[in-house]
């Protein structure tokens, strides 16, 4: 049985009696502990595909399999369990509560998670730890770089040990240098961690870091 397996995956929209096609037929596997990039133009469909992997938007025709069971067919109770317990979500802003220190954005996510024990401060400092930056632990938005609340972003969703992160332009608005920063934090949380990671990416170089590299293009994936 494959990890995570996409099938025949399409997802239409209609606006205004027109109607227009996000994804395209789309079949993919991801092993266990793969770090994928997919890249394309804005518009292309990277964000309506991990999307509907991570269960926020349901897919016209087709199927997403996590470990055999089709995450299409869950009611709202369990597909929010898959959200919270399988996935991890990372967008292109870091999207911290101002008015909660580094720490408090990143137990945010047990909240949403009763049905396990809440994780205490302790585990939200030690993942700012191991992204680096745990002396921040008491600092609050406003007093951090945007590497540094990118960093506070990773913690973020890592908090409930997901199997999958869903990188949406994590790097979109860094410099070069913090950029690079940030992508060999993924490449350590993945080989170390074994966290699948799904990497959405206008950006060729940074989609080479990745182990398998794919180009998106009107709704279709394409090998680079």
């Amino acid at each position: 049985m494959s990890f995570l397996h996409i099938e025949n995956l399409t997802k239409t929209y209609t606006v205004h009696d027109t109607s227009f096609v996000g994804v395209d037929n789309i079949s993919l596997t991801i092993n266990k502990g793969e770090f994928l990039s997919i890249v394309g133009h804005s518009g292309s469909g990277k964000t309506t595909l991990i999307s509907i992997i991570g269960g926020i938007l349901k897919p016209t025709t087709g199927r997403v399999l996590l470990e055999g069971t089709d995450i299409c067919t869950l009611d709202d109770n369990r597909l929010s369990e898959y959200r919270v317990n399988r996935i991890g979500f990372m967008f292109q802003f870091a999207s911290l509560l101002p008015i909660l220190t580094a720490k408090e954005n990143v137990l945010l996510p047990g909240i949403f998670n009763p049905g396990k024990n809440m994780p205490d401060e302790k585990a939200a400092v030690d993942l700012l730890e191991m992204v680096g930056i745990g002396e921040k632990a008491d600092s609050y938005p406003s007093q951090l770089s945007g590497g540094q609340q990118r960093r506070v972003a990773i913690a973020r969703a890592l908090l409930n040990k997901p199997d999958i992160i869903l990188a949406d332009e994590p790097t979109g608005d860094l410099d070069e240098e913090t950029e690079a920063e940030i992508m060999n934090l993924f490449e350590k949380i993945n080989q170390k961690h074994g966290v699948t990671i799904i990497l959405i990416t206008h950006n060729l170089n940074l989609a080479g870091k990745a182990q398998k590299k794919l180009r998106m293009s009107k709704g279709r994936l394409v090998d680079i």
